[in-house]
Order: C-alpha cells, then sequence, then structure tokens
C-alpha cells in the first residue's frame, strides 16, 4: 500500500544528532510553545533528543525559524495538505522514520506537560518498550488543576474503553505525551500512514494496537499541569469535539482503523 501523508515543507536547521526524536505538533500555541521550547533547553533536552515541530500552519509568528533556532528546535515540518491533528501526526512520523530515528516520542506543543519527563521516554525506548503512555494518574504522576468535566470523562469513559479495546489496562488514555518504537510504527498490522487518520484517530488507534499485537508497551508518570484560571488550552471543542471523540472511540471498538487484506502490502 501507497503510504498516505499530507503535503508539507520541511525546513532542516540542524542535521540529525540523536537516536530518537521528540515530534510536537503545533499550530497557533504562541507563547505556550516558546516557553515550553524554554524550558526543555534549560534542561539540555535538545541535547538528548532531536525536537522536530510538526506546524499545521501557524500564523501567529511562533514558528519563526530564527527563534526556533535559538531555542533548539531541529525540524520545522509545515503542513500544507488538508487534515488536523493526526496529519500532523503521519507528517511527523513519516518523516522521522525516512530520517532513521529509531524511536519517536511526541508531546502537545501547549506547554501543559512536564518535557523534564522526555528522558524517561528515551530511557523506556532504550529498555525495548514500543508503546509508552504517559499518565498523571499513576504513581509519581500529577493532574493539577484538570477540569472536572475533563477529569470524569477520561476517568469514566475514555479510559475503560480503551482499555477494553487494548486488554490493556491503561490509566491515562488522552495524553498525548507518547513514545513509539521504529517496528510498532513500522509493522504490516498497523499501518498509521492512511487518509482515516485525521483528528484525534490515530492516538487511541496506536494505544489500543500495540497490546493487541503484543509489542511491549507501559506507561510511565508524567505531569499535565492546567492553569489555575482563564482558558483551558485545547484544540477540542465542548460539543462537536467530545462527539467526534466518542465516534472515534466507537470506532476502534468495533475496529474500524485496523488495516484490512486491502490495505496490506
Amino acid at each position: 500500500m501507497q503510504l498516505q501523508v499530507p503535503k508539507f515543507e520541511i525546513k532542516e536547521l540542524a542535521p540529525k544528532r540523536t537516536k530518537y526524536c521528540l515530534c510536537i505538533p503545533v499550530i497557533n500555541e504562541g507563547k505556550n510553545i516558546i516557553q515550553q521550547l524554554e524550558r526543555f533547553q534549560r534542561f539540555n533536552g535538545n541535547q538528548l533528543i532531536d525536537v522536530i515541530l510538526c506546524d499545521g500552519g501557524s500564523t501567529d509568528g511562533s514558528t519563526e525559524e530564527e527563534w526556533l533556532m535559538k531555542l533548539g528546535v531541529n525540524t520545522l515540518l509545515v503542513k500544507t495538505g488538508p487534515g488536523k491533528l493526526s496529519a500532523q501526526l503521519r507528517m511527523g512520523y513519516y518523516w522521522s522514520l525516512e530520517r532513521g530515528y529509531e524511536g519517536i516520542v511526541t508531546v502537545d506543543g501547549n506547554g501543559k506537560d512536564s518535557v523534564e519527563s522526555v528522558p524517561l521516554f528515551i530511557q523506556a525506548l532504550d529498555e525495548g518498550y514500543d508503546m509508552i503512555q504517559g499518565s498523571r494518574y499513576i504513581d509519581g504522576g500529577q493532574a493539577i488543576n484538570t477540569p472536572w468535566i475533563r477529569h470524569i470523562s477520561v476517568k469514566l469513559l475514555h479510559i475503560p474503553i480503551i482499555s477494553y479495546a487494548a486488554g490493556f489496562r491503561y490509566t491515562d488514555t488522552t495524553n498525548g505525551f507518547r513514545g513509539y518504537s521504529r517496528r510498532y510504527l513500522l509493522h504490516p498490522e498497523v499501518q498509521p500512514f492512511r487518509d482515516i487518520f485525521n483528528t484525534y484517530e490515530l492516538l487511541a488507534y496506536l494505544s489500543v494496537r500495540a497490546p493487541r499485537l503484543g509489542f511491549k508497551t507501559k506507561e510511565i508518570p508524567v505531569k499535565r499541569v492546567y492553569p489555575p484560571k482563564g482558558k483551558i488550552p485545547t484544540k477540542i471543542s465542548f460539543f462537536k469535539g467530545n462527539t467526534d471523540l466518542l465516534r472515534i472511540l466507537f470506532n476502534v471498538v468495533c475496529g474500524k482503523y485496523n488495516p484490512n487484506e486491502n490495505t496490506r502490502d
């Protein structure tokens, strides 16, 4: 099957330096991504892992190349084709694998996550894990100022459904702080490079598929901090966004995203 990846532009700011890369999807994140990259640079995180920004088409000036170079970003990918978050991730994963990285860590670009935890993902990849899920709900993790409606929906709906479909007990399934091995993403029974993954489908699918296929899966503790007041940093609208998430959960349980005989090489 031909890999389906949205059109994108590549702006390499530095050569490949590390075994793994950190893909950060962004779109108009403003000061959030700037502050996040500054935090990452303060403990020399960009010396441990190449930072790849997966931009969905920002227009707020937060992805200016000169500024990104000062912040230690290795490469900026700019999606010019259609699609939302899953399309950005397909773009980032495809390019990262083509460049030869042995594993990929992902974290949201809105500044909520503990980028200081990235070394834990690197360690897990080195130990041979294929699907590493960051969790704020296990020992050592922290969930700070999580909106009550988000907390309840994750705990009572998303986690039980994904865990049931995966046959693996997850504790934090909406968290985009994750790690994937190269062998998992390129396995013929996975095939993440399909246009069916457009919004949030790819996150749920990859969580379920790894345990089902016998790939080594684990959770590691992370911290996720929401602002104590003001607008919640999220791209998910309350009604349409949550309705779409329910549809995705239903499709995952039914195996709709699994490769069929026509899509296998």
